[in-house]
């Protein structure tokens, strides 16, 4: 098994492939900024840290928008952090257009008055819910803890795509899934057993 670990310059990128040969020591796990490596393995994982301006520019200029669209149709698809977001149509971060995979926005967390005052990124361990069975839930507890770095957080506008939720002043998406595609917006990589757990459910998963 071939599990293509997508290079676009900004991502967690060795703590995420660490973590995948330790749950998958029989796979060949490539970090990889080449298209058709994409295209040819046979499951797609999407990292991601940063800013949404820096990471679409660095996605298209490499050519790799396409193949990653391709791949969320096609094979076994984990998209983490950023990786999520940039599934969806826009992005209020830079006012950035995503990659439509998904419908719906990713707004930052509000700091409305009177509201809860929240510290922004959100920063941590937080406990996920998991809203809806799927197996890459398989032996994870529901509201076990994940860990989470992010200012802004997906919105789906169908909400039949969402498996999981979490609560940082409002309650929000942060794991989705359709056919092939799962995608979280916390770190599986740095989750622990939780989220070795995940990423083990994720190679064995035959979507």
């Amino acid at each position: 098994m071939t599990i293509a670990v997508v290079d676009y310059g900004m991502g967690n990128l060795r703590s995420v492939s660490k973590a995948l040969e330790h749950v998958a020591p029989g796979a060949s796990v490539v970090v990889t900024s080449r298209p058709d490596e994409v295209r040819a393995a046979e499951r797609v994982v999407v990292p991601g840290q940063g800013a949404m301006p820096d990471c679409m520019r660095e996605l298209r200029t490499r050519g790799l928008a396409d193949a990653v669209v391709e791949a969320t149709q096609t094979k076994p698809f984990l998209g983490i952090c950023i990786g999520m977001q940039m599934l969806f149509e826009h992005a209020e971060e830079g006012d950035t257009p995503g990659l439509g995979v998904l419908g719906g926005t990713v707004p930052r967390f509000a700091r409305s008055p009177g509201a809860q005052r929240l510290k922004v990124p959100h920063m941590g361990w937080n406990e996920v819910f998991q809203v809806r069975a799927h197996p890459l839930w398989k032996e994870i507890d529901d509201a076990s803890r994940f860990y989470f770095v992010h200012s802004f957080y997906p919105a789906p506008r169908d909400a039949s795509v969402t498996v999981g939720e979490c609560v940082y002043g409002v309650r929000f998406t942060c794991a989705v899934a359709r056919d092939n595609l799962f995608a979280v917006q916390f770190h599986p990589e740095k989750s622990q057993s939780a989220g070795l757990q995940l990423l083990h459910n994720f190679v064995h998963w035959r979507p």
